[in-house]
């Protein structure tokens, strides 16, 4: 951790903080017009072109027109929560950029001020940013008790049960990280990640949080939060206007967030890749540099999240629950258990590189072989029960395993009119 943090002049503090906050408003008005260039071509359409070169500025356009349309406040909303709530759910997409690495120390132009590329760091700084992240729920549970509707009511539910139940599963695949870095500071991690990228031997731990990270920011596949056949629009579904797009903003910059944060832990941070950061004894690592890598990576990520949108359907909700409770959590505990294990033989001298190898593919055989088990036979469906439209005096239709009786053997009945 750099010795500048928490000493720096206040003006320099100042200036970080305008630039993080102005950099991550520009990439999410760049992420809605890439997003909507990529869905366009998976298409064969051509998506936004008009304003600006390529389109660019559709989003800006798009931005002040939210800003000017009519705010609506519906009746039996809470007033006070109404308004709180999407300013609760954008701050702490902005905070958890805190502690995030941009890149090694560097010269402010026209200054003599030497400074890291990152506001501040803490000791566990990784916890910080989960801590922060949990936060923003609460705006989209609030906004969804205040709109006085039911289906914002439910959306904000799902969005609850849900980052519960994917962020244990997130938190639980940064353990191997921890163990391996020896370290929760983001720049200590990314440090450790100067000669092999952790995404490599924690395999298992980056593709669960891959996962959890979609299902965190209720994006599709995972968007159940907003679903509009169910819910209509979800949490913000009576929300318009200027409120209604920052609760946009806050889940382009969440995007943001958890793409850099799987940057900095899997993917070497700022760092060049592999061929690039040894040319001229790591000159593409100084610099201004590492800005161009660390953007490029966290835009790879943002590309998965627009394919992922544009080529996955929607998840049933309990199909979504029972994954990430019955499959991720487990599978995230058992491969902590075997990192730690791992770990602990390799400093014993008891485990060298050949038998890990031999662990590894016997391991990989015995989680194919499990789709191979015989699926468990669900208990036979019970016989169906006699119906009788008539029976409550009114006619009413058949419910789930009841038949419509044989009108041409069954006894005629005595039916009675009002």
């Amino acid at each position: 951790m750099s010795a500048a943090f928490g000493h720096e002049a206040f003006w320099v503090i100042a200036l970080k903080s305008v630039l993080i906050f102005v950099v991550l408003v520009l990439y999410t008005l760049f992420n809605i017009w890439f997003e909507r260039r990529v869905v366009a071509r998976m298409q064969h359409r051509i998506g936004p072109n008009v304003h600006g070169p390529f389109g660019l500025l559709q989003s800006l356009a798009d931005g002040v027109k939210l800003a000017l349309k009519e705010d609506i406040v519906v009746k039996s909303a809470d007033k006070v929560v109404y308004v709180l709530a999407p300013i609760l759910a954008t701050i702490p997409a902005f905070l958890a950029w805190a502690v995030i690495p941009f890149g090694p120390e560097v010269r402010i132009p026209f200054t003599d001020t030497i400074t890291p590329l990152q506001l501040t760091d803490l000791p566990v700084a990784v916890l910080y940013v989960l801590a922060v992240t949990s936060i923003g729920v609460y705006g989209i549970v609030l906004a969804g008790w205040a709109s006085g509707s039911i289906y914002a009511l439910l959306g904000g539910l799902r969005s609850s049960a849900q980052v519960i139940s994917y962020e244990v599963a997130m938190g639980l695949s940064f353990v191997s990280v921890f163990m391996y870095a020896g370290s929760m500071s983001t720049s200590e991690i990314v440090a450790a990640q100067s000669d092999l990228w952790y995404f490599i031997p924690l395999f298992p731990s980056f593709v669960i949080y891959c996962i959890a990270m979609v299902g965190e920011t209720n994006r599709a596949p995972f968007d159940l939060p907003e679903a509009e056949g169910e819910l209509v629009g979800g949490f913000h579904t009576e929300y318009s206007s200027l409120k209604f797009a920052l609760f946009f903003l806050a889940e382009y910059v969440n995007m943001v967030t958890v793409s850099a944060l799987a940057t900095t832990l899997f993917l070497g941070g700022w760092r060049a890749p592999f061929g690039i950061g040894q040319i001229d004894d790591g000159y593409f690592n100084t610099g201004y540099w590492p800005l161009i890598w660390f953007f490029g990576k966290t835009l790879f990520f943002i590309f998965v999240f627009v394919w992922l949108r544009g080529t996955l359907p929607r998840m049933r909700y309990d199909q979504f629950m029972n994954f990430g409770w019955k499959i991720l959590i487990p599978v995230s505990l058992v491969w902590i258990v075997a990192v730690a294990l791992i770990r602990k033989l390799k400093s014993e001298d008891m485990l060298d590189q050949q038998t890990l190898m031999w662990v590894a593919i016997a391991a990989g055989v015995l989680v194919l072989l499990t789709f191979f088990l015989p699926e468990k036979r669900d208990d036979p469906e019970p016989e169906p029960e006699e119906w009788d439209a008539f029976a409550g005096g009114y006619p009413v239709p058949p419910m789930p395993g009841q038949t419509v009786p044989d009108q041409t053997t069954a006894a005629p009945t005595e039916r009675t009119s009002s």
